[in-house]
């Protein structure tokens, strides 16, 4: 362990508290420095060297692994400055990251056990060095008038420290200083960033980028963004930052003009999570236009990755997103990022995670011609600490004073008086798959999407895509050249389609100085008329787990946490896992994208650790233990036009009117939903269920199993249906509302005829429901029965999309057949043989060999089945007869 809580503790005993609440001060101020552009020639390819001229060693074309960070503070961020990180800055930021001995704010000394490959220091840009500037006596900054509220005469003195505090909140309702943004100042802090950056960048070693956070908070709301340069020899004068403007599209606007001049770069969003819903819009942009085409297409060429994790939690995914995945409850952080204690808002789900945002842009893709959400996965720290943790028996805190010592982890200070600092957890890396270490290599493979985020440990995974891969492919001593070769990378485009369905070569080996490997998974999401869906898939894991028959998934594995002593062993799980994967599902038609993620065996979790150290309860408000993991960038699937053609055509509201359907008002839907059960089946999936609406305003859905395929953003009808809990709902405006963690969804119901069709304000223009007579039975025997030939079969998507029509035209003649009473129990027999082999005989040819086999035997059992219940029902009608 880095920090021996002994020496820390005793240091802690001579350390003068600091003020409390002193925390995420710029997180909820949002400026720094105007930002001219320097006009300066175009740049050559970038060489990687220093001044100094060193030479990296010769690239690698299969790729290396590199990790690092990609977002981090030192005491030249404001709130950094505040929190108490006073005694270090970029250079020690960076030489902390090559394996050095640093001090910790509080001063006892701190250091990583794996040094990193790359790191890019992330201050603030927003009055960036301003606060230390200010308190360095004889400096330029600290002679002028407007600087003298900064000046702390006695650093030690809470007053002191909080009259510091509150001048820089006012700041965040006042025009920007413009003193602090004159070139003279703001440029003089950018310079010397980059001229460490240089000093450090050792090419083939360690590389060191040009880089700064764009600190958006509008309304409390994180926008973040990371900002990359490609080479530092190519930056702008000054940094643009949210004093310019807090607005996404003007930041990707002038990055624009800074690739035009030369200057490339990339943007890393980051804490998504606590975006209050913000950070991946559907219909409307930060000015409240309308999202198109254009805005798409900026966003994607300047925003490239997502930082999936970081202290203040992860944003691949939530619960009641994926309600399907066991392991979607992974550092579960939301909060609004300096709200004032009193102020009642609650951070909003819907628009703040990375795989509702894959999916959403599928769709939009597929509705509307454009998709601005196809980012590739990073991970950082975002710690105010100069250096972070990255291991949980390492975990020292993330901003300086408030969490520095392990009496004040423990006790949960609140940072900025709302966010408990038990619900943060270690930093994450960015992994990079690059020829060589220098920065043009590292910085290509950031734009290509070639990365992947990992928790802390250094895990690396390869995950590869294509339609020609062996099964064998990874007993090849050449496999990584073989697939590269024949396929994509992560972060890519599958190319045109060239068989049945995808396969992807996965792979996927443990830090040696962290768990072992738990499995891996493989998500993948798809959208079809409107709906977007997704499906876990355990492809390879440890041990010998048996997957389950119908579901697919692989038991939990055991866990080797001692639950006395915060320890675990490695006695399970498996230094490498690897396997060649096929889309057993895949739909030629719809669009699609698949990633990775890898989970390292259980864990403890620092709560646990450092409460067993001290000697007390363990926090109950976060689990004890957790499972490491990795996320690798997705591939896409695009589907081409020919393939496209294919796809089942969907009812859209447009379609409807032109039939002469007419949308409900209030006055029709009350008396036709209030105090009444219905059932509907969703036409997309042939799901059915039933809906009830009650006179006192609750609805809730029932019948929902756990094998039902669910569309996003319907929370988890499969818990509250068994439950029976509700869901308030109003009657507003011609539409039926329910509310889902805070955001309202609408659907409209048309009459045609006399049948009801519904349209959900979130399903881009479709009506996917429609409301069907009580059924007898609830389970959809149509339904049921392809969900027996896909696992029994092994179907493809394609070929459950060619079978389903077959089966929809038999399932009326065996009904009409049933009812008939005019044939004898013989003709009953003979025309169900008559029935069947027609259907037979169109199926079997969709099918290989193996699936024939299987699938005549499961014919010929429902034949005898039904021939049994004929013959039962003869049988009662003699007894009758006789009695």
């Amino acid at each position: 362990m880095d920090v021996p809580f002994s020496k820390t503790e005793a240091f802690m005993k001579t350390k003068v508290p600091a003020t409390v609440g002193l925390a995420l001060v710029l997180l909820s101020i949002g400026a720094l420095t105007s930002c001219k552009k320097s006009g300066g020639p175009q740049p050559g390819p970038s060489t990687g060297q220093t001044s100094s001229g060193e030479q990296p060693p010769a690239p690698n074309p299969d790729r290396n692994a590199y990790f690092g960070e990609e977002h981090i503070h030192t005491s030249w961020s404001v709130d950094a400055w505040v929190m108490g990180n006073r005694i270090t800055g970029p250079d020690d930021a960076l030489k902390y990251a090559q394996g050095q001995t640093i001090k910790h704010p509080l001063g006892y000394d701190i250091k990583i056990d794996t040094p990193m490959d790359f790191m890019g220091v992330t201050d603030h840009s927003e009055y960036v060095g301003v606060t230390k500037e200010a308190n360095t006596p004889g400096s330029a900054i600290s002679k002028m008038p407007e600087a003298q509220p900064l000046i702390l005469k006695d650093p030690n003195n809470s007053a002191e420290q909080q009259k510091v505090f509150l001048y820089l909140l006012s700041l965040t309702s006042k025009p920007p200083i413009k003193a602090f943004m004159a070139p003279a100042v703001a440029s003089t802090i950018w310079k010397e960033n980059v001229k460490i950056a240089e000093e450090n960048n050792h090419p083939g070693k360690f590389t060191a980028f040009c880089s700064y956070e764009w600190t958006s908070m509008p309304n409390n709301r994180n926008l973040h963004r990371n900002i990359f340069f490609r080479d530092c020899a190519h930056v702008p004068e000054m940094p643009y930052s949210s004093l310019d403007s807090n607005h996404p599209e003007d930041l990707w606007n002038w990055m624009d003009t800074q690739r035009k001049a030369g200057d490339e770069l990339l943007a890393i969003s980051h804490n998504a999570n606590v975006s209050d819903g913000w950070m991946y819009p559907v219909d409307l942009d930060s000015f409240g236009r309308p999202i198109d085409a254009a805005w798409a297409t900026s966003r994607d060429r300047n925003e490239r990755l997502v930082e999936i994790k970081q202290i203040k939690g992860a944003s691949e995914t939530h619960p009641l997103l994926s309600p399907n995945d066991e392991f979607a409850n992974y550092e579960i952080f939301t909060g609004l990022l300096g709200l004032p204690p009193d102020v009642g808002r609650i951070d909003h789900i819907h628009g703040s995670f990375a795989r509702q945002a894959y999916k959403d842009g599928l769709a939009m893709q597929d509705t509307r011609g454009y998709n601005p959400y196809k980012f590739g996965m990073a991970a950082g720290s975002d710690s105010h600490n100069t250096g972070s943790p990255y291991r949980q028996d390492n975990f020292y805190g993330g901003h300086a004073e408030a969490d520095g010592t392990i009496e004040r982890r423990l006790a949960g200070v609140l940072l900025g008086n709302s966010l408990d600092v038990r619900l943060e957890n270690p930093g994450g890396l960015t992994g990079v798959w690059a020829e060589e270490n220098t920065r043009a290599s590292i910085w290509d493979a950031m734009y290509r999407k070639e990365t992947f985020g990992v928790s802390g440990p250094h895990i690396n995974v390869r995950f590869f895509g294509g339609w020609g891969y062996s099964k064998d492919i990874l007993n090849a001593s050449d496999w990584v050249h073989q697939s590269y070769a024949n396929g994509v990378p992560m972060g890519a485009d599958l190319p045109p389609m060239k068989g049945m369905a995808p396969r992807f070569v996965v792979w996927a080996v443990k830090d040696p100085t962290s768990a072992n490997l738990d499995r891996i998974q493989i998500i993948k999401g798809w959208t079809k008329n409107g709906q977007s869906f997704e499906k876990i898939y355990d492809v390879a894991w440890s041990g010998d787990r048996k997957a389950d028959k119908w579901s697919g998934r692989v038991p939990a594995i055991k866990s080797t946490v001692d639950m006395e002593k915060a320890t675990y062993t490695n006695d399970v799980g498996s230094t490498e896992l690897k396997t060649v994967w096929t889309d057993p599902e895949f739909d030629s038609s719809l669009h699609g994208f698949y990633y990775a993620r890898v989970l390292e065996i259980p864990t403890p979790r620092w709560t646990f650790i450092q409460a067993v150290k001290a000697g007390v309860p363990p926090a109950d408000i976060v689990p004890l233990t957790g499972q490491e993991r990795a996320w690798t960038s997705p591939i896409w699937y695009t589907p081409s036009a020919d393939a496209r053609k294919n796809a089942p055509a969907g009812m859209t509201v447009a379609d409807l009117k032109a039939k002469g359907a007419t949308a409900l008002g209030d006055a029709q839907l009350k008396p036709l939903i209030v105090g009444k059960a219905f059932w509907v089946r969703n036409n997309v999936t042939g799901e059915q269920f039933s809906v009830t609406y009650t006179a006192e305003g609750q609805s809730n859905v029932w019948h929902v199993g756990r094998s039902a395929i669910i569309p996003s953003r319907v929370g988890n009808p499969i818990r509250d249906g068994y439950q029976g809990t509700t869901t308030p709902y109003k009657i507003e405006n011609g539409k039926v509302v329910t509310t889902i963690s805070q955001d309202p969804f609408a659907v409209t119901i048309y009459k045609l005829g006399d049948t009801y069709y519904g349209a959900r304000s979130n399903e881009f223009g479709y009506a996917n429901y429609v409301i069907i007579p009580t059924p007898q039975i609830v389970v959809n025997p149509l339904t049921e029965m392809l969900k027996q030939f896909t696992v029994e079969l092994g179907l493809t998507r394609q070929q459950k999309r060619q079978i389903v029509p077959f089966l929809e035209l038999e399932a009326p003649k065996l009904e009409a057949l049933k009812k008939n009473t005019s044939l004898s129990p013989l003709q009953k027999i003979e025309q169900l043989k008559q029935i069947a082999d027609e259907v037979d005989a169109k199926i079997t040819p969709l099918l290989d060999q193996q699936q024939q086999q299987k699938f005549q035997a499961i014919r010929e059992e429902h034949r005898r089945e039904l021939i049994e219940k004929m013959a039962s029902q003869v049988l009662e009608k003699i007894k009758g007869g006789l009695g």
